[in-house]
């Protein structure tokens, strides 16, 4: 439980953290919750690499547990425009988090004796596109209404130039990419507190 609890505690004030801050814009395509967010597959793939795939996925489904618990209170929570969280968002959260966190979770372990950043490199860009692509089309594509019939999405299909400046598309599709964009950025940021992390770890485990 010594070596669980760490990881168990950062990921949950990640999950917490996000869900919180997603109800504040950053600009026109995001939310706050988008820059805590992807810090959860970092506290992932420490975990895997100090002590492996099975304590990994240990620690992503307290996430996922987290996440749940966050979701319920917030469909419950009736805001200026109704629930702060729909079930269609809610369950587009819990798969995104869940299929993505073990997909990352299994990437790394394939790739855990390459090079020490290929691993997890490789598996968050992975991961956060999967994630990205699930939540987005599950919470907000017309295609999936019926998931939540009375729950009117018809604001995001809106079509609009992409991110302002590009070919028109729906408006989820604009918030997807620039979600996207940002998980990638802190995927490749957050290889320096990785490795800084991990060699004091296995230190301590030594």
């Amino acid at each position: 439980m010594s070596r669980l609890l760490p990881g168990i505690l950062a990921m949950a004030a990640i999950v917490v953290a996000s869900n919180v801050l997603v109800q504040f814009l950053f600009g026109q395509w995001l939310t706050w919750g988008a820059f805590t967010y992807p810090l959860a597959f970092l506290v992932t793939d420490v975990m895997n690499r100090v002590y492996g795939p099975g304590v990994a996925r240990r620690v992503v489904l307290a996430g996922f547990l987290t996440g749940v618990i966050c979701s319920v209170i917030g469909t419950q929570i009736v805001g200026e425009f109704g629930p702060l969280v729909t079930w269609r968002i809610a369950l587009g959260s819990g798969v995104a988090f869940l299929t993505a966190q073990l997909l990352d979770v299994a990437i790394f372990d394939r790739l855990r004796r390459q090079a020490w950043w290929q691993a997890p490199l490789a598996s968050t860009l992975i991961g956060s596109s999967v994630d990205t692509a699930l939540f987005f089309t599950i919470a907000f594509s017309a295609a999936l209404t019926v998931l939540e019939p009375a729950n009117d999405v018809g604001w995001a299909a809106e079509m609009l130039p992409m991110l302002g400046i590009g070919p028109v598309a729906p408006l989820w599709v604009s918030l997807a990419v620039a979600d996207w964009g940002v998980k990638l950025a802190i995927a490749l940021v957050a290889l320096v507190p990785f490795r800084l992390i991990v060699t004091q770890m296995m230190a301590r485990v030594a």
